[in-house]
């Protein structure tokens, strides 16, 4: 018998061999079942399992391999075999064990080896897949706050240091963004946390050129601050915050090691930002009614030359730590929130000398690279805390020394002196100065140098000189047409992409001062290719255009506030030959108009939108004033509206109502009132947006608001109280009603309109009903005596507000005839109202009393109104069905009442 298994063993290998592996799969299976030697059914399981590997059935090839080493341990063809099944199926880690035992048997043997640099390959991605998912588990579990005390709880900080430290991105971003899940709104675990992790590691992963991980790590410790910072103000999650330590130990390790990463040469450009950033947000006051401004004192103190080393860094000259295009921006903006926040002129006088020293050191010294540095650092100072700049401009030999190099033949210095010279044009003494002393010396850079960087920065400080008459009409610097020269070549470095974008952003600021004419916004709007590169530009990574696009779309708008002059006042300064200032025709509003509409066309909104999400200093309150500003212009039309709000333009406002200068607030507070007016509030600002409007509407309810900003949030307001409870109540939280109340006095027909619709839709509210039964209250007769005014708006919703409160509120309809004598008056004439809803408003109030009060029914049903209502509840007119229908309904309660008696003709009264 064995020796037939052994012929069928030698007949399928012959047919293995001439590739028929079916028929070979045949005789190894038969020669199984014949076969009673061990070693000899060891030696076809093993045969088999090759077949079972052709025809890639592995799960019969692992089986049957391992059936031949069940026999013999030391078969490597049956365990070469089952290492290639297992890593067919998965199975890679006892698939390596296999491979590996082989090429300790055969280390020669090329195939095994082969298979071995396979397997270590794929169980290191299998390994890193796994490693990565878990890592976004991670996350995901994190943003419950259940989730997060887990992790917390079980060593995941150790774990997740290790993610930090594994030099991998997406693992690196997974452990950042579980850590900001667990420091969310908690103290303790932040304190924890930055005491376990150290601010050294975490400021070394914001120091990261990859910069992704850098806005990551950014966010992180900005979510840190936040957590003990208000942790120090109200009670936050966890069990044992009562008994923990104040964190300002933690807060001023933080803001030491985001000092010293300033001038560090081995963080990046983006850390360094990301440091800026964090010190913009967390060291001034956020509101200048909180008197301790220590921690701006204590910054001052350890880091104002560190951030003055940054300032000074000129970017061509080597040695300076890496810096980005925004960085020297940022810099102007944290000096600036720094000197802003100081509250004596000790404190400024401190800052000055600082300042004054810094400079003085560097530009004293022999070297050239020092001198460059002095200057670059006052170019920084003009653009931020421009007072201290222009002390330290005054200081000996600056302004010679940036005059004089504005002629050098090497190019970096001499784009540092002309960026200061710019710069220095700032204020009128400054500019007439340079107008007499620079403008020669711009001119022939402009015209003569052979550098493109050189030429367009002269242009701008050209553009910034020809601007300094702003908008009036009659003053002006250069002689007629110059200034469209000059915004003609700002408009083509604008389209040249071939230049660098820094360059091309210098454009954007000579446009920023020259559309301040119109004649050159009237030409900018109309150059569509020149439109679209300031977008795209305002797009870009490029942060410190924003300023410029922002302020060059204010003046295309004429978003500016424009004071108009007293007529009198006017004729008054000419008769004493004083100069007026004078409006340029292309500014009045037709052309405003039209220039909206073609900045619409070109896709402003989009470049708006971008604009407002960029996370960076250089966003500073008076850009986002000036997007505010553009954003109230588009929608002033109601026409372009949909429009705006469908490219994303109402969502943009949202964050400006809270981070802007006290008007950039307004004006966008005001953009979302004109959309919620005529707008669907529920698809402009879906989901839970729509409350978020609420608060910068009842803003708007201020004596500092002009009357149109008062009427819009009313009109607003009244639609938004229209929609839905929730956000009724949301608008009586926000303490609006008793604001309301005050509009419903005022003086203007169209804003107490507007006041009383408002408070006709809160008035669904039970909360706002019950304010209507308070003893000594004269709401009620105010409602009265405006349901008999004149204004027909005023009437409708006076006489409506009433309709609803009596039906709700019976017990309030007793009350009315002690509102005033003439009540009866005022509704007869509801009655006899030429408008439908005026009838129908009254004919529901008249049922409503009636309903509540049989003694208010006689009162009633003795005057005129039975002769009216029964007017009333004749005729067959579909569209009186609702006025004929609640009359009807009067007269039967009459009826049953007994107060009136039913004849064929129709009803008489009853002498009673």
């Amino acid at each position: 018998m064995s020796q037939d298994s052994s012929t069928l063993r030698e007949e399928g290998n012959n047919h293995f061999k001439a590739g028929d592996v079916q028929q070979a799969l045949s005789c190894y299976t038969k020669a199984l079942k014949i076969s009673d030697c061990q070693s000899e059914s060891a030696l076809l399981y093993r045969n088999r399992a090759a077949c079972y590997l052709k025809l890639e059935d592995h799960t019969k090839a692992e089986a049957d391999a391992t059936k031949a080493l069940d026999v013999d341990q030391g078969d490597v063809k049956a365990r070469f075999r089952r290492a290639q099944a297992l890593q067919k199926l998965g199975r890679l880690d006892q698939a390596f064990t296999d491979a590996q035992k082989c090429a300790q048997l055969e280390p020669k043997n090329k195939a095994f080896q082969d298979l071995l640099r396979q397997l270590g390959a794929q169980i290191q991605i299998l390994f890193m897949t796994y490693r990565q998912k878990a890592a976004q588990n991670l996350v995901v579990l994190s943003r419950e706050d259940a989730g997060a005390e887990q992790i917390f709880r079980n060593d995941g900080v150790k774990l997740l240091q290790n993610l930090l430290d594994s030099q991998q991105e997406d693992l690196i971003l997974s452990a950042l963004r579980t850590l900001v899940g667990l420091c969310t709104g908690h103290q303790s675990r932040t304190m924890a946390i930055v005491n376990e992790v150290g601010m050294d590691r975490l400021c070394g992963v914001m120091a990261s050129a990859a910069s992704t991980v850098s806005l990551s790590a950014c966010h992180l410790i900005q979510v840190m601050f936040e957590a003990l910072t208000e942790g120090m103000k109200k009670e936050i999650r966890g069990k044992d915050e009562a008994i923990l330590p104040e964190p300002s130990r933690e807060l001023r390790s933080m803001l030491r090691h985001l000092i010293d990463m300033l001038p560090a040469s081995s963080v990046s450009g983006a850390g360094r930002d990301s440091a800026i950033n964090l010190l913009v947000k967390q060291v001034p006051r956020k509101s200048l009614k909180n008197p301790d401004n220590s921690l701006t004192l204590w910054v001052i103190d350890q880091g104002l030359k560190k951030i003055l080393e940054v300032a000074g860094t000129v970017p061509e000259v080597k040695g300076g730590p890496p810096l980005t295009d925004n960085t020297p921006m940022s810099c102007s903006v944290l000096l600036n929130k720094l000197y802003d926040d100081l509250k004596s002129d000790k404190e400024r006088e401190n800052f000055n000398k600082l300042c004054e020293e810094y400079v003085q050191y560097h530009f004293g010294r022999s070297d050239m690279e020092s001198k460059l540095r002095a200057i670059q650092t006052v170019s920084v100072l003009l653009q931020g805390p421009s007072d201290v700049g222009n002390r330290t401009l005054e200081l000996s030999g600056i302004m010679d020394a940036v005059i004089s190099l504005c002629a050098s033949e090497n190019i970096s210095h001499q784009q540092v002196a002309v960026e200061a010279l710019i710069h220095a044009a700032g204020k009128a003494k400054r500019a007439s100065f340079i107008t007499a002393n620079g403008v020669a010396l711009l001119k022939e850079l402009y015209k003569k140098s052979e550098n493109d960087r050189i030429r367009v920065r002269a242009l701008v400080g050209l553009c910034k000189l020809g601007s300094a008459g702003g908008t009036d009409f009659s003053m002006k610097q250069f002689a007629e047409g110059s200034t469209l020269k000059l915004a003609k070549q700002c408009r083509k470095w604008l389209c040249n992409e071939a230049l660098p974008p820094a360059s091309r952003r210098w454009a954007i600021e000579g446009l920023a001062y020259l559309t301040l004419d119109a004649d050159v916004k009237e030409d900018l709007v109309e150059d569509k290719k020149a439109l679209q590169a300031m977008f795209e530009l305002a797009k870009s990574e490029d942060k410190t255009v924003l300023y410029a696009v922002g302020s060059t779309l204010v003046n295309c708008t004429n978003s500016y506030d424009v004071e108009k002059p007293d007529p009198q006042m006017v004729e008054l300064a000419k008769y004493a030959k004083q100069h007026v200032p004078e409006e340029h025709p292309k500014d009045a509003q037709s052309f405003v108009g039209k220039r909206v509409v073609k900045l619409l066309e070109a896709g402003v909104v989009s470049a708006l939108v971008c604009m407002v999400k960029q996370e960076s200093p250089v966003l500073t309150e008076a850009c986002r004033e000036c997007i505010a500003r553009v954003i109230l212009a588009l929608v002033e039309r109601q026409e372009d509206r949909g429009l705006v709000v469908a490219q994303g333009g109402g969502k943009a406002l949202l964050p400006l109502v809270s981070e802007s200068t006290d008007q950039g607030k307004i004006k966008a507070a005001q953009a979302l009132a004109k959309i919620t007016i005529t707008s669907n509030p529920e698809i402009a600002f879906p989901g839970e947006r729509v409350y978020e409007v609420v608060r910068p509407l009842v803003s708007l309810l201020a004596l500092d608001c002009t009357m149109l900003q008062n009427f819009e949030a009313l009109m607003a307001l009244t639609n938004l109280a229209g929609i839905s409870e929730r956000l009724r109540q949301k608008i009586i939280k926000e303490k609006a009603v008793p604001k309301i109340e005050g509009y419903m006095f005022e003086e203007h027909d169209m804003v107490r309109a507007a006041a009383t619709e408002c408070m006709c839709n809160l008035a669904l509210s039970t909360e706002v009903q019950k304010c209507y039964l308070a003893p000594d209250s004269d709401r009620l007769k105010l409602l009265v005596l405006y349901s008999g005014e004149d204004d027909e708006r005023l009437r409708k919703a006076a006489s409506g507000t009433l309709a609803m409160l009596t039906g709700e509120m019976p017990e309030l309809c007793t009350r009315i005839p002690d509102t005033t004598s003439h009540w009866l008056e005022i509704f007869q004439a509801l009655l006899l109202g030429e408008s439908q809803d005026l009838r129908h408003r009254g004919v529901v109030i008249v049922m409503n009393l009636m309903q509540a009060d049989k003694s208010l029914a006689e009162k009633l049903m003795e005057s005129e109104a039975l002769e009216i209502l029964s007017v009333l509840a004749k005729g067959d007119d579909p569209k009186q069905a609702s006025i004929q229908k609640a009359a009807q309904r009067c007269l039967d309660l009459a009826l049953e009442y007994g107060l009136i008696q039913s004849n064929e003709g129709g009803v008489n009264g009853k002498t009673m």
